[in-house]
């Protein structure tokens, strides 16, 4: 690591190094339910679009176990669907992708960590410039959920995400979001794979939707310490689903809102402060034994009123893979998009 970069390193702990698909919130016992934090009401539903069903609510139980589907065939995500919960107490929920294209966009269950890998492929011509990034579910069967990797031509940070491995192309019917940073490469913006709005239909339906915005702070030094970011991503409604924002233009998406402070319908999250250590010489983070190595790019993203509920966890475990785990609000596109950020060139001083 640079020497402006005292790393946030992965500190061990007394919990297990549970790097299979079983799962609990990483978070205290005795808080109060972490969904509140995230609900903003939302607009009455204007537009009727088939909306896709909420995902069955995980029992309120602390501890639930995840378990993940026996294949994923890869054409077009056919893999099997979450059940929806029962009245009695049903068991722990099994994460089941189905239907990749919804997986990927539909929020972690309640009550349960997704836990998930990023490879990065640097091989080949350009891939040193330009490594195809690759998210699997981290388990057993290591389902295969998205990949991303950044636009060659583009003036800014453009990153491509798509739930195809082999077809990251802008066209195909496999693209599912993109990443877009500023001509600074400190802010950037996730996008579902909506229409632009200059081709907006009569009632805006088909208009992208902003899912995340990124904000990186600088100093003077540029990047010294460990990073300090800001998370903004939709609220959600009181059916847990997700309250849409479709900006029309530039001066109406999630960052524009941030920066002026018009708060509805939007939530604004931290990566949690690492605390200096005496002892290693560094900053230092518990990952519960799902980090190994020190990076500039570990980091833990919370909401103020409750540091210790862990909305998402990204760290380094070898020279080009990383854990990535997720909770309830983020879906998957969310998750690795904020990860994707975290590698762009101009905040990379490793």
């Amino acid at each position: 690591p640079c020497p402006l970069c005292p790393t946030a390193a992965a500190t061990g702990s007394d919990e297990e190094d549970d790097s299979d698909s079983s799962t609990k919130p990483i978070r205290s016992e005795k808080k109060k339910n972490p969904v509140f934090l995230f609900q903003t009401g939302g607009d009455p539903p204007k537009e009727k679009k088939t909306k896709k069903k909420a995902p069955a609510k995980a029992a309120d139980s602390e501890e639930e176990t995840l378990e993940t589907p026996q294949k994923n065939s890869n054409r077009k995500g056919k893999v099997k669907k979450s059940k929806k919960a029962k009245e009695e107490r049903p068991p722990s929920p099994v994460i089941e992708v189905d239907n990749l294209e919804e997986f990927v966009l539909q929020p972690a269950p309640q009550g349960a960590t997704i836990k998930c890998r990023v490879t990065r492929d640097k091989k080949g011509m350009d891939r040193g410039l330009y490594p195809t990034y690759y998210l699997h579910l981290d388990n057993d069967k290591k389902v295969f959920l998205l990949a991303g990797r950044k636009r060659k031509k583009s003036k800014t940070s453009n990153y491509l995400i798509s739930i195809d491995p082999t077809d990251l192309s802008r066209g195909g019917e496999n693209f599912i979001g993109k990443l877009r940073s500023n001509l600074m490469g400190t802010k950037f913006t996730v996008f579902d794979n909506g229409a632009n709005p200059d081709r907006a239909n009569a009632n805006w339906s088909n208009v992208r939707q902003e899912l995340s915005a990124v904000v990186y702070e600088t100093n003077v030094l540029g990047f010294k310490g460990p990073r300090k970011m800001t998370v903004i991503i939709p609220g959600m409604n009181s059916d847990n689903e997700r309250v849409p924002i479709r900006p029309r233009n530039d001066n109406d998406g999630l960052l524009m809102r941030w920066q002026n402070r018009n708060m509805d319908n939007i939530i604004e999250l931290h990566n949690k402060a690492p605390v200096w250590n005496d002892e290693t010489q560094s900053y230092v983070l518990n990952f519960h034994g799902r980090v190994t190595h020190a990076s500039v790019k570990n980091f833990q993203i919370v909401h103020d009123s409750d540091p210790d509920y862990i909305v998402m966890q990204f760290g380094r475990v070898a020279d080009d893979a990383f854990t990535m785990d997720y909770n309830y609000p983020l879906c998957a596109v969310q998750a690795f998009a904020i990860a994707l950020s975290s590698f762009d060139g101009k905040l990379a001083c490793e």
